[in-house]
């Protein structure tokens, strides 16, 4: 499982992922209903159990909202084992591309959490293409 139980009780690390996921889905000030179903699948996957998603994602809301920047929502995320970061990484590009394309906000987020999640360009690229390809 991604997140530990004893995260899920001594802090909102859930929450902070679930922020940045938020953060990138409203970046291009569209947030849709495909891009929460995104976000509740994301959650699901790393662990969440499903009765406390839509409160995680109410609470990540309220924090992405009084938050100005990224810094706090990648901190505990950066320290993940790279498959795990990956999977982040995998949802922001899902959330992303959700529309069929990216915007230029959208793709200046995803290369400064490259460097704050400390992914390389190779892998953030392959990410990227990987999802792309879904889509067709």
């Amino acid at each position: 499982m991604f997140f530990k139980k004893e995260e899920m009780k001594n802090n909102n690390f859930p929450t902070k992922v679930c922020a940045l996921l938020v953060h990138a889905a409203k970046i291009d000030e569209n947030y849709t209903d495909k891009e929460e179903e995104i976000i509740k699948r994301t959650l699901d996957e790393l662990g969440v159990e499903k009765k406390d998603i839509s409160k995680t994602i109410e609470e990540a809301k309220i924090i992405e909202e009084s938050s100005n920047q990224i810094l706090d929502f990648t901190r505990e995320a950066k320290a993940l084992p790279e498959k795990d970061k990956v999977k982040i990484v995998e949802a922001l590009w899902s959330i992303i591309y959700s529309n069929n394309e990216a915007d230029m906000y959208e793709t200046s987020l995803m290369r400064r959490l490259a460097g704050l999640l400390y992914i390389d360009n190779k892998t953030m690229g392959d990410i990227k293409e990987k999802i792309k390809q879904n889509l067709k």
